[in-house]
């Protein structure tokens, strides 16, 4: 097995979009060291290491050969085929791990004997810092003591660490698209809605946040209100005859409305 550095161990970021940016920025901010950074993008690979005061390339076979961990910050359908090409590079024995919610950790076996996961649970964006000593890191690693090396990096940047395996990540992946991906896509059809009718977006934008703020401490099913839950059919009746121009939009409401009435029957 490939040693760990005695001092601070050194890290390898492949990737620079938002999760690669935000990761590394984080991990150096806590004093982690982050030696290289890579990117496709000379810019980009420039750029983040010049803010993390890292090496930097855009040559996949110019990584260090030397690094403790390489996290893959890539997307999902590259994270087999980037390991794959790193193992003609750097040692078999090396940590690799990806930050992928719902691809396993086995996509990284077929090429390095010590693999695993360090996903943490958050949408990022590269301009803005995110809340980092809350969010949720997931961790699954091949090798007990490899585990017990990245839950120590991953309390250096979050207070929040988990361990998940392929399946339990995957499940949580599950849920994270529900609460996020999903809820802001209702949000822009309810900017939609608005501004087909001129009528601004501010006028649900402090509802939207009143909504998120109320399940801070209280769970999101006890917090259900609306005409679903009223049972105020009459109502809905006159919002999907305004919807009936959309068949989409009307087949949304109407599954959404029988899901709320199902769950709280």
């Amino acid at each position: 097995m490939k040693k760990q550095s005695k001092n601070r161990p050194s890290i390898v970021l492949i990737g620079s979009g938002n999760m690669g940016t935000q990761l590394s920025k984080r991990l150096f901010q806590k004093g982690q060291n982050v030696v290289q950074v890579f990117s496709r993008k000379a810019e980009k690979a420039e750029k983040l290491g010049k803010a993390i005061k890292a090496d930097f390339t855009n040559d996949l076979k110019k990584i260090r050969v030397d690094a403790d961990l390489y996290i893959l910050a890539v997307h999902d359908d590259f994270i087999g085929s980037v390991a794959k090409k790193m193992s003609k590079i750097i040692h078999p024995n090396s940590l690799v791990t990806h930050t992928s919610g719902s691809t396993p950790s086995t996509v990284i076996e077929p090429h390095f004997k010590r693999f695993g996961v360090f996903y943490p649970l958050q949408t990022f964006n590269i301009h803005k810092k995110p809340a980092w000593s809350q969010i949720p890191v997931c961790l699954h690693a091949s090798d007990e003591s490899d585990l017990n090396f990245l839950k120590k990096i991953a309390n250096a940047i979050s207070q929040k660490v988990y361990f998940l395996n392929d399946e339990q990540r995957g499940i949580a992946h599950v849920a994270a698209v529900f609460a996020n991906n999903f809820s802001n896509h209702v949000f822009a059809i309810a900017q939609e809605i608005l501004e087909k009718e001129d009528l601004p977006f501010d006028l649900v934008r402090p509802l939207i946040l009143e909504t998120a703020n109320k399940i801070r401490n209280a769970n999101p099913n006890a917090m259900q209100t609306g005409p679903a839950v009223r049972g105020d059919d009459e109502t809905i009746q006159r919002h999907l005859e305004y919807l009936k121009k959309d068949k989409d939009l009307k087949a949304i409401y109407q599954l959404l409305t029988q899901h709320i009435k199902k769950e709280k029957s």
